[in-house]
């Protein structure tokens, strides 16, 4: 990863712009996006029930339950701290192609089909770098819009977000699949065995199995 060159990219992401990122690219966004959590994939693929947002203009998707306060004016974003993503893998990949996204934000990583799907769609997932919530929530610059608050409350609903220099991110699953911590996790298996070997340690060495 290379801190010294931040990248900005301007949303709606468009699919040549995916292209030429590449994993580990450090990455601040700056346009429209929306936020989510369990409730939205859910209601979206097993009931399809969703938003009714413009995604080809709004196709940059938040893993996050933003803490919100009422102002005069509207809302305020508190917070925003992305949530693991990895949660959500029984519905990420179908959440991607039904909305066609092309940016995916949040924390730690994503499953095989939806590494797939953003194959498809030409989209990137960004996860978070030692991010705090409330820096983040200093590069809100407006709440467009709000879904679902009378029903599923703040932390669930869906907030649409007018963000600026947003980040930073690194790209973790890139435009063609390939995923940062799986070829980390390759890199580490490989770096072991040779450690292994080096302490005289037997292969099908096991860790002593502990119940509670």
């Amino acid at each position: 990863m290379n801190f010294k060159n931040i990248r900005n990219l301007e949303l709606p992401l468009a699919g040549k712009t995916a292209d030429g990122l590449k994993l580990g690219d450090i990455i601040n966004v700056s346009g429209t996006i929306f936020t989510g959590r369990s409730r939205f994939h859910i209601r979206a693929i097993e009931e399809n029930i969703a938003p009714p947002l413009d995604y080809s203009k709004i196709n940059s998707f938040l893993h996050a339950g933003p803490v919100m306060k009422k102002t005069g004016a509207g809302w305020k974003v508190v917070s925003i701290e992305p949530t693991s993503s990895i949660r959500f893998e029984r519905y990420g990949g179908d959440v991607i192609n039904k909305f066609h996204l092309r940016v995916i934000m949040g924390k730690t990583t994503m499953d095989r089909k939806a590494a797939a799907a953003l194959r498809e769609t030409g989209g990137v997932y960004l996860s978070k770098i030692g991010l705090c919530g409330n820096m983040l929530a200093g590069q809100v610059k407006k709440v467009s819009g709000v879904y679902f608050l009378e029903e599923l409350g703040k932390t669930e609903a869906t907030w649409v977000l007018e963000v600026e220099n947003f980040g930073p991110f690194f790209v973790a699953i890139d435009s063609s699949g390939r995923s940062y911590f799986e070829n980390l996790d390759c890199k580490v298996k490989k770096n072991l065995k040779v450690l292994q070997k080096k302490l005289g340690i037997p292969e099908d060495f096991k860790l002593t199995s502990v119940n509670v």
